[in-house]
């Protein structure tokens, strides 16, 4: 999960490097179609990777997933990127929520608190003000839900369903709902920079995806979204040594808030033993 979170980060940089060139429909484009290409190049030959059961929650988690990112897209546009990079991140509570209510699961009291200490770690960091639109802050919410809500079907999947079947599915779902947009006023990548960057993006997000769902075959919904919502610890430590980001206390607190939350959760139950396979 850490290494998903890195990843991520890694996109987050990335999109920043290429600016106002590509819309969010480009990106969104590139990414899910250019994941149904890689997937099907690289992998399609250990066999089909259509092929998965339950095939109707495969759906659903597909448009889960692509309402989150959807809902994230409207909250940037409405409030400042912190903002709603914050909501994004109440997922965990979502996730919590979630499966307690369709899988039962139990959640301690120190699991509570370290849920609550990353939120607020998150918060600080990005320097979150409440202060903005409300429809905004609304459909900030609404990408924490269904992300949320994707990560607990990914959760269930993950028993049935291995990573790539579960990537395709949200890249075909995904790729469904960005054509329209993109096709409307496409921009393709034309100097050898942009497209050795879009490149490197589909492949991060490929590899990223594909931990995080593999992640979850060894944790709960909200403890991978827990150790995923270190991705803006990690966006953050690039920007300050590579972008010249200044270094504020916000970094020092939110940092640290986020990193004592995943260090405590990680010793909040007895180890299991690991899985193999």
């Amino acid at each position: 999960m850490l290494g998903s979170a890195l990843l991520f980060a890694s996109t987050d940089i990335i999109i920043k490097i290429i600016g106002p060139t590509f819309r969010v429909w480009d990106i969104a484009f590139f990414r899910f179609g250019g994941g149904i290409i890689l997937i099907v190049i690289l992998l399609g030959w250990f066999g089909n990777p259509f092929k998965g059961n339950n095939m109707r929650l495969l759906v659903v988690r597909g448009i889960t997933g692509a309402l989150a990112f959807l809902a994230l897209v409207g909250a940037i546009q409405l409030l400042p990127l912190s903002s709603a990079i914050v909501l994004l991140y109440s997922f965990p509570a979502f996730a919590a929520l979630f499966s307690a209510i369709i899988f039962g699961e139990q959640i301690s009291t120190l699991q509570i608190a370290c849920i609550i200490g990353t939120l607020v770690g998150v918060g600080i960091l990005l320097d979150f003000s409440p202060a903005g639109n409300p429809l905004g802050q609304f459909i900030g919410l609404l990408a924490g839900m269904f992300a949320g809500m994707a990560v607990c079907l990914i959760k269930k999947l993950r028993e049935t369903n291995g990573p790539v079947t579960i990537y395709l599915y949200f890249c075909l779902v995904g790729t469904v709902i960005a054509f329209p947009p993109f096709m409307a006023e496409p921009r393709l990548p034309a100097s050898p920079r942009d497209i050795f960057l879009v490149a490197l993006l589909v492949l991060i997000f490929l590899a990223a995806q594909l931990l995080m769902n593999q992640g979850f075959k060894y944790c709960k919904s909200w403890e991978g979204g827990l150790f995923l919502s270190s991705e803006t610890l990690f966006t953050s430590v690039v920007g300050i040594f590579f972008l010249g980001d200044p270094v504020t206390w916000h970094f020092w607190v939110g940092g640290g808030l986020i990193i004592a939350s995943v260090l405590a959760l990680n010793s909040a139950h007895p180890k299991q033993p690991s899985e193999t396979g």
